[in-house]
This record gives C-alpha cells, sequence and structure tokens, in this order.
C-alpha cells in the first residue's frame, strides 16, 4: 500500500485570509489543485467586516485568486467552483461578480444555498483547479 500523504503538498499564502480552523488553504496531489472554502476576509486587515454580496463575492475571488497563484494555477486553470450562498436571493448580484472575475472561463459550477456561514458571511467558494 503506497503512502498517498507523501505526494501531497500543502499551499499556503498570506495574500489570502488565513484558514480559520484545522484545514490547509489548499492541497496539490497530481497536477490538481484543491482550494479549500475562501471567505470574504481581507488578508491586509482581518479585523474589518466587508458589507455586500458583491463587495464580499469579489474579496472571496481575490482569495481564491491568490491561493490559485500561490499553487501554480491560476484563474484560468479553475475546473470546478463551488459556490456556498447564504440567501438564494443574493445569487444574481454573486453571480454577476463571478462572471465578470472569470469572464470567458466558464469552470464547471455548483452552487449551494446554506443557512449559516462562519461570521455570518454571506459567501464561500471552493475551487479545483489544474497547475499549470
Amino acid at each position: 500500500m503506497s503512502n498517498i500523504s507523501t505526494t501531497i503538498e500543502e499551499i499556503k499564502t498570506e495574500k489570502a485570509a488565513l484558514p480559520l480552523g484545522h484545514y490547509a488553504q489548499a492541497v496539490a496531489h497530481n497536477g490538481i489543485l484543491y482550494v479549500s472554502g475562501q471567505l470574504p476576509i481581507d488578508p491586509l486587515n482581518t479585523d474589518s467586516k466587508i458589507e455586500g454580496i458583491k463587495e464580499q463575492t469579489l474579496q472571496t475571488l481575490k482569495n481564491l485568486e491568490a491561493v490559485l497563484l500561490a499553487g501554480g494555477s491560476s484563474i484560468e486553470n479553475v475546473l470546478k467552483c463551488t459556490i456556498f450562498i447564504s440567501d438564494i436571493s443574493l445569487w444574481a448580484d454573486a453571480n454577476e461578480v463571478y462572471g465578470t472575475f472569470f469572464g470567458e472561463h466558464r469552470p464547471a459550477r455548483s452552487a449551494v444555498p446554506t443557512k449559516d456561514l462562519p461570521r455570518g458571511f454571506f459567501i464561500e467558494i471552493e475551487a479545483i483547479a489544474a497547475q499549470k
């Protein structure tokens, strides 16, 4: 039996919000990057609370991009995103920001309405991406 953990690389960057619990920002394995759910936390001012779904979505995507870059990937290499949103009535605004951020690139995606997210945030986004 092989030891898979020896081939898993933990990815960490201070350019995105640090984890709130016992998990990695991302892990890489066999050319695939698995990015943990990113929240709208400003890594330069972790005590501030970003208001509004559009602003929270943009900060979340910036954090996602920072982790992707640290892991040798990019927005263009994202294969799949999962978006957790605290109120489906916020979806149109979140989707608008997401679409602008990704541009012509359209990865597979799931949107999951959920009751509560950490710290009362409206949105969390995780991704799977190919490394460059």
